[in-house]
């Protein structure tokens, strides 16, 4: 692939959006499966940029507080299509699977919580100077 093809939106580590490349295995009945594809993801929420690059390959772009490769490899899984387990297809998914794991808890999201944004936003609330605290100890607040 060209590297002029490529959309202006770049991937990297501390960038939350993701643009990353699935491929297909060719022996299947449908035989656009990319295509297909995604059709399918264009209307998941978090998904920003779905496109065909040739019949087995697909182009996909991501919010990952919304969604990680992992995720959507398992949906499409679950809708029947065939993903290419080539050696060097799976290194690179677990390679990608690792480090957006890792970069989706340090933004400080927890393992299978869909809330992340809502958790950023209450800590930082936490830690601003507001009329809103109660400084006593906890048994004298429940003090009647």
């Amino acid at each position: 692939m060209n590297p002029r093809d490529r959309p202006a939106m770049r991937s990297n580590s501390d960038n939350p959006l993701k643009i990353r490349e699935i491929g297909f295995c060719p022996l299947h009945p449908d035989r656009n499966q990319a295509g297909t594809a995604a059709q399918l993801l264009r209307d998941c929420e978090g998904i920003l940029l779905a496109e065909r690059i040739d019949d087995t390959q697909l182009r996909v772009g991501y919010d990952i507080h919304h969604a990680t490769l992992a995720a959507i490899e398992e949906l499409l899984e679950g809708f029947g299509f065939h993903l290419d387990n080539s050696l060097l297809s799976r290194m690179r998914r677990a390679l990608i699977k690792y480090t957006e794991e890792t970069q989706y808890i340090n933004l400080g999201c927890e393992g299978g919580e869909s809330n992340c944004t809502l958790k950023i936003f209450i800590n930082s609330y936490r830690q601003r100077e507001h009329g809103c605290r109660d400084d006593r100890p906890r048994h004298w607040r429940r003090y009647l």
